[in-house]
């Protein structure tokens, strides 16, 4: 009943992770262009065909034909990926037929997505270009298997936890950041039991990252707290094994136990309740998509971070004693390969300066 990613998007974000060099939108020229303009910061040049009403009538395939050989004559890519709209989609624009007319010396990946591709879940748009990636030879069968059962599991996680439940939730920006992290700090100093559990997704793991950017020897050097994430760097493409790899080498902490890939989220989170859940705890904090740790099944106090708004009050009802909103960690972690700061994590480190 309120707005979601579309499988455009998700379209658009799994070909930026195949590191292809240009991505053609099929469609309007303000079709996802704030999702276009965002993945410049990445690297890739996102073009559109521009189609205008004339062209819902009479076709836009020469359109599409002249925008691929341009866009091959400015940036000589070796990679491409082509995604359809609404527009061109509803009209059935033949985008394999463009492609083939157009000839480029290059490998180009047809996206037939738009809107409300399936039931309009954003993970239809992301299966689309891993099962075309596949036809194209980008990417071996078994590992679009794998992540297309990751994608498919967290559908199922927003539809039964998240923000995809079929109601109205109305956006909170959850509990004091402030008095959170004192808290958080304060049970490290007293000698509490602590968890951190990053349950990244993908480059967002950069910004959730940044929550355990901190030196526990500031706090209690005794009291080391317990590390798990989901930062293994032999899972998924080689986008995602980077982030993970980048992020490992920065973090001040040693991990005490890593439950999988950026990409594995949907499963990670009860890979990391597994290794938890017979530990005497006092605090555990979880971050980056927490709605998918089963919190309801641990007596402990508890903090989920999450970066949607509309997340906050599941989150609560799934049993989170406090919830924490970060904004806008698609945009502030594109076109980077270092954590950046993150509020909550600014906050906890104030946090530490205040006590001592």
């Amino acid at each position: 009943m309120h707005p979601r990613p579309s499988p455009i998007a998700a379209s658009l974000y799994t070909l930026r992770d195949m590191n292809v060099d240009v991505i053609i939108m099929h469609g309007p020229n303000g079709c996802c262009f704030r999702t276009g303009r965002l993945l410049e910061s990445d690297g890739v040049r996102v073009l559109t065909t521009a189609m205008a009403e004339n062209d819902f009538i009479l076709g836009a395939g020469d359109k599409l034909e002249e925008t691929l050989i341009k866009a091959y004559d400015m940036f000589e890519p070796e990679l491409m990926g082509v995604v359809g709209t609404c527009a061109s989609m509803i009209i059935g624009e033949d985008l394999k037929e463009a492609i083939a007319n157009a000839d480029l010396d290059c490998t180009v990946i047809p996206v037939e997505s738009h809107g409300g591709s399936g039931e309009g879940d954003n993970t239809v748009g992301a299966i689309m270009v891993l099962e075309s990636a596949v036809e194209c030879g980008v990417i071996p069968r078994e590992e679009a298997d794998r992540q297309i059962e990751m994608l498919e599991k967290a559908t199922e996680i927003e539809k039964t936890r998240g923000m995809a439940q079929g109601k109205y939730i109305k956006p909170n920006f959850g509990d004091s950041k402030e008095i959170v992290a004192k808290d958080i700090v304060q049970a490290l100093k007293d000698d509490k039991k602590v968890a951190f559990v990053l349950n990244a997704k993908k480059e967002t793991a950069y910004l959730f990252a940044d929550i355990i950017n901190f030196d526990y020897v500031q706090i209690n050097p005794q009291n080391k707290p317990i590390i798990v994430a989901n930062l293994d760097e032999n899972i998924g493409l080689e986008r995602i094994r980077g982030h993970a790899s980048n992020i490992k080498s920065e973090l001040p902490m040693d991990i005490d136990f890593i439950t999988g890939g950026l990409d594995e989220y949907p499963i990670t989170a009860d890979n990391a309740y597994d290794y938890l859940k017979d530990m005497d705890l006092d605090l555990v904090v979880v971050f980056g998509v927490p709605h998918a740790f089963p919190i309801e099944k641990m007596d402990v106090n508890s903090v989920a971070v999450t970066d949607g708004p509309r997340l906050v009050e599941p989150l609560r009802e799934l049993g989170y004693d406090n919830v924490v909103a970060e904004l806008d960690a698609h945009s502030k972690t594109l076109g980077t390969d270092k954590i950046v700061d993150s509020d909550f994590g600014l906050m906890i480190r104030s946090a530490i300066d205040w006590m001592e």
